[in-house]
């Protein structure tokens, strides 16, 4: 788990956008490590957390983009059932909103990244690095009642 750059670029929505967005990367060589990709009214929202920051501000600025960028959470997780789940229930348990999340679908070497902003990060952080030292196993994601979770 880490503390990633997330970069979130809005793009006109017209068609090719996004494919000269990420042809730029492509051309630049950079890795995407995961990616999530919205539709407000009048534009489109792509969120993107890559192997090298500082090179895919460098790419967006040549395009021209209009990019911001923030911290997030990078959790690697278990391709298994339940695993999402517990942690969302980790942070939930200790009263950490999930602004959003997203994942990726596996990369190079077959690992899978959950992508959380969240509204406390180093409590976050703390909090899951904790119990990956004691990490319990997961089976089953426990079903809550979502007032429990209110302080």
């Amino acid at each position: 788990m880490q503390t990633r750059k997330q970069v979130t670029v809005f793009l006109e929505n017209k068609p090719g956008r996004l494919a000269q967005v990420l042809s730029r990367l492509a051309q630049a060589k950079i890795n995407i490590v995961a990616l999530s990709v919205m539709d407000r009214h009048e534009h489109g929202v792509l969120r993107i957390v890559t192997e090298d920051e500082a090179a895919t501000v460098k790419a967006l600025q040549t395009l021209n983009a209009h990019f911001t960028e923030s911290d997030v959470l990078a959790v690697e997780l278990k391709n298994q059932p339940g695993a999402l789940a517990h942690i969302c229930e980790r942070l939930a348990e200790d009263h950490i909103s999930i602004e959003y999340a997203y994942c990726s679908s596996g990369g190079r070497n077959g690992k899978v990244f959950g992508i959380f902003k969240v509204s406390n990060l180093e409590k976050a952080q703390r909090l899951l690095s904790e119990s990956g030292k004691n990490q319990r196993k997961i089976e089953k994601p426990t079903l809550r009642d979502q007032r429990s979770y209110k302080k």
